[in-house]
């Protein structure tokens, strides 16, 4: 089973989950029920937890290292991140309407009208709600970089570490399961037809999204560098294939790293990086994340507006600084500002789940492989940078 990855567990667990809804009594459905209601109270206990392990240590981090390098590298990523955010909303409020025409969901409040409920649930509230995690996340991140004391830092990392293993050997493996009970509910209440279609047109439009903005990318890039957007991208298809495989930005940076320089960025640049890039550049799971909250909300009868999802963009290109390189790691990491700044409730954010994982590989691939042509950009305008120093030098002299 350890072989047998997440993207296919989901896949058979969707199948299961259509097949025995159609068939299974109501007895077995509603034990699937009780699990996903004790699944979904967890999952939103552990959100804060989520939240203040992975921005707090990934803050006092990147405060602490030194160089415009830094400056140059966070900044194009936290760009690449929200232009990838608004290239995914505007094309969602140009083509939903028409993908989505004609369907929607019941209204999940209420479990006696569209899902079933589960014989008994218990009460996991959060200790504290998201903003307020958020806002603790941010004072304990910057506080760490301006006393540069390694205390903290060492406590917020062993957090994460622990955090991030609770996500690793609970959460995900347990995520197909949950998924598995959610889809056999919608089908027995008849739901099922529209989730399965609105997935077929939602991937294809989101995969298309990934390589456009690629291109994109790459354009910007092979124009600053003078080299062949094309040929920048076939260098870097072997990290595309090999995030695809293992649906994780951080496994995939040995491969990332030799393609970079392979495409001719210099070894100082790409050793630092890549592997930053690994963390806080992910314009793929942006477009799928965007993308898929959108269609839940038009399914569920919500409105939505630029507006009230332009926060969100920006929130979200913060929060993916905190999402864990595991596969599924940006959704985890999401799932707080989708309940708190959307209006998610537990099914909305289950179906988001299962929409998301269903095509985390593509979005991992995107990312890493957007991953060096922002590396080039760096090494461009870093070189520039060393060349213009020592001239205004000279002049001054």
């Amino acid at each position: 089973m350890r072989k047998f990855g997440l993207l296919p567990r989901i896949i058979l667990a969707i199948a299961l989950g259509v097949g025995l809804g159609l068939i299974a009594p109501q007895w077995f459905i509603r034990i699937f029920a009780t699990f996903n209601g004790l699944f979904g109270n967890f999952l939103s206990f552990v959100i804060p937890f989520i939240i203040i392990a992975f921005i707090t240590p990934g803050i006092g981090k990147m405060g602490k290292s030194a160089g415009k390098l830094l400056g140059i590298t966070t900044g194009m990523a936290y760009i690449s991140t929200i232009v990838a955010g608004l290239v995914a909303f505007f094309a969602a409020k140009a083509l939903y309407p028409t993908i989505l025409k004609n369907q929607t969901l019941k209204e999940f409040a209420n479990p006696e009208e569209a899902l079933l409920s589960g014989y008994f649930n218990v009460e996991m509230p959060p200790v504290m709600g998201v903003m307020s995690a958020l806002l603790i996340s941010f004072i304990l991140g910057i506080g760490i970089a301006v006393i540069k004391n390694d205390a903290l830092q060492n406590v917020m990392d062993d957090f994460q570490e622990i955090v991030q293993k609770l996500i690793e050997k609970i959460i995900i493996p347990l995520l197909p399961v949950h998924i598995f009970g959610i889809f056999a509910n919608m089908t027995q209440g008849g739901e099922i037809s529209v989730i399965l279609s609105v997935f077929a047109k939602i991937f294809i439009m989101i995969i298309s999204l990934h390589l456009l903005y690629l291109l994109a990318q790459y354009t910007v890039a092979g124009t600053a560098v003078k080299r062949n957007p094309l040929g920048l991208i076939k260098t870097m298809l072997p990290a595309y294939f090999t995030a695809l495989g293992t649906q994780s930005s951080a496994a995939t940076i040995p491969v990332t790293l030799k393609h970079a320089k392979l495409m001719g960025a210099s070894t100082r640049v790409a050793d630092f990086s890549i592997p930053l890039l690994a963390t806080i550049h992910l314009s793929g799971s942006t477009i799928t994340l965007v993308s898929c909250s959108i269609a839940v909300l038009m399914l569920m009868g919500k409105t939505v507006t630029f507006m009230s999802l332009f926060p969100f963009i920006l929130m979200l290109g913060v929060t993916m600084v905190a999402a864990p390189g595991v596969p599924g790691g940006a959704v985890m990491a999401a799932l707080g500002l989708l309940e708190s700044m959307l209006g998610f409730d537990p099914a909305m954010l289950a179906l988001m789940i299962a929409l998301y994982l269903a095509q985390d590989s593509f979005g991992t691939a995107c990312n890493v492989t957007g991953d060096g042509a922002i590396t080039l950009l760096a090494d461009k305008i870093s070189d520039k940078e060393k060349t213009v120093e020592p001239e205004l030098a000279r002049q001054a002299g």
